[in-house]
């Protein structure tokens, strides 16, 4: 079965495997303890700081490890705006970031900090001088994911280190997504990272702090990883996360050029075959191995379970999934199509065959799930068309309060308008999306008893 979802965590590398049986007998014991067995637990820690600092770009002791990749946004956040608090509360982040950012954020601002969230284009990327413009004389901390999770758009963390050296606010980078292809240029001041995006087993984090920074670790203090990640180390997991990301790294260049072809096939295809779908993210500054489309008139839930149904395993940002019931924050933030939404992300060593077969598979379920939901099929003129048309879409989620939008644009004249009553969260996102890529105008959004009304007016 292919299984297309590396983003959120890629299978267990074979070296990780090996790596972690090896462990379990020689790396049990308390690496504190000066005795035999501690000692050598010692080595097999130092050694696997040494190899993971050297994937990073940073010196072994300014690399610690925690329990996660989530626990090491929250610790490098907290410690930074802590250690920094003499010169402000301010923070400054893209709207783009990792849920695990984003709920930090929200803490500090609630502890009475402020944040601003720079905003990016509809490629996923924010502007490097619109982020500077969001540094304060308060800023404490800057944060810039290095590759967003969801559409794989690498962002210019190189020239926002520079801007945010400049006005002396240091960067954390949540490198999550990227590490495993390379490292992070550019200089930044604190870096995160997650060994399960790599390869690595779950329950390992990265946080490197450079030399420099003002950094006060909160909570109760710990006498393990300088302090700043309480507990004992799992090391097995450790020195197996640590050998499977030298491993990645060894194997990244050629793999990414491979994957970065599949991709491509991936997007070309895709947009010819599909129909009414928009292929989000930057198409060259991109992760290699992800891929990220929406399909109009589609409910995200039940394509993920038709292609669950044919074998591969696949994501999606959608709000039309049972979990969700907004639209994924970052195609919010960049503006694009939610509804139908599938990320695709290939792990090393994805057969060519699997995705050719992918390919072949995805038109004819989208169109089954367009049919099941009454989907039109094109749009047809009216003989005698309205003034205009209310379309009531109260308590029915995404998509059909686009699909409705779809049905009935035809049976006004050009330069008429279709309003569409809806109250779920989604219609804010897609029925502009929709206008955009259909080229009809979207007039904006008007308040009303219940939800809101959505103006559309017909151009052809």
């Amino acid at each position: 079965m292919p299984y297309f979802d590396a983003a959120s965590a890629a299978p267990l590398h074979p070296v990780a495997r090996q790596a972690l049986l090896a462990a379990l007998d020689e790396g049990w014991a308390d690496p504190a303890r000066l005795y035999r067995e501690g000692r050598r637990a010692r080595l097999l820690l130092d050694a696997a700081r040494e190899a993971a600092a050297d994937a990073v770009g940073c010196r072994p002791d300014e690399l610690v490890f925690t329990s996660s990749g989530t626990t090491a946004v929250h610790t490098g956040m907290a410690g930074a705006l802590s250690g920094r608090r003499r010169v402000g509360r301010h923070l400054a982040l893209s709207a783009v970031e990792h849920s695990s950012v984003l709920h930090s954020a929200a803490a500090h601002e609630a502890a009475g900090g402020s944040f601003t969230e720079v905003p990016v284009g509809r490629s996923g990327a924010v502007d490097p001088a619109a982020y500077a413009s969001a540094l304060r004389p308060d800023t404490a901390l800057a944060c810039l994911q290095s590759a967003n999770h969801e559409v794989g758009t690498e962002q210019p963390v190189a020239e926002v280190a520079a801007l945010c050296a400049e006005a002396g606010v240091p960067l954390l980078v949540d490198a999550a997504q990227s590490l495993g292809w390379g490292p992070v240029a550019g200089g930044w001041s604190l870096l995160t990272a997650s060994a399960h995006k790599w390869g690595g087993p779950a329950g390992v984090g990265l946080l490197a702090v450079r030399k420099g920074v003002r950094f006060a670790p909160q909570g109760p203090a710990g006498e393990r990883e300088s302090g700043r990640a309480p507990g004992f180390e799992n090391l097995p997991a450790i020195v197996a996360a640590a050998a499977s990301l030298r491993a990645v790294r060894d194997e990244a260049a050629a793999e990414a050029v491979r994957l970065r072809a599949l991709v491509d096939r991936v997007r070309t295809v895709v947009a010819e075959r599909v129909g009414d779908v928009e292929v989000v993210g930057d198409p060259e500054r991109r992760l290699p191995h992800l891929v990220t489309f929406s399909c109009l008139y589609v409910d995200g839930e039940t394509l993920l379970h038709e292609l669950d149904r044919h074998g591969f395993s696949v994501s999606s940002g959608s709000s039309c999934t049972s979990s969700m019931l907004e639209p994924s924050h970052v195609l919010k933030a960049m503006g694009v199509l939610s509804e139908g939404n599938v990320r695709v992300s290939l792990p090393p060593g994805t057969a060519e065959a699997d995705v050719d077969r992918f390919l072949e598979v995805l038109p004819g379920v989208v169109a089954e799930v367009r049919e099941r939901l009454g989907a039109p099929v094109s749009v047809p003129p009216s003989p005698s068309p309205a003034a205009s048309l209310v379309v009531d879409a109260l308590g029915r989620r995404c998509p059909i309060p686009v699909i409705e939008l779809a049905k009935v644009i035809g049976e006004v004249p050009v330069g008429a308008t279709v309003t569409v009553l809806a109250d779920d969260e989604a219609a804010r996102l897609d029925i502009p999306a929709w206008c955009e890529m259909r080229e009809q105008e979207y007039v904006g959004e008007e308040p009303a008893d219940r939800g809101s009304a959505y103006v559309v007016r017909r151009l052809s």
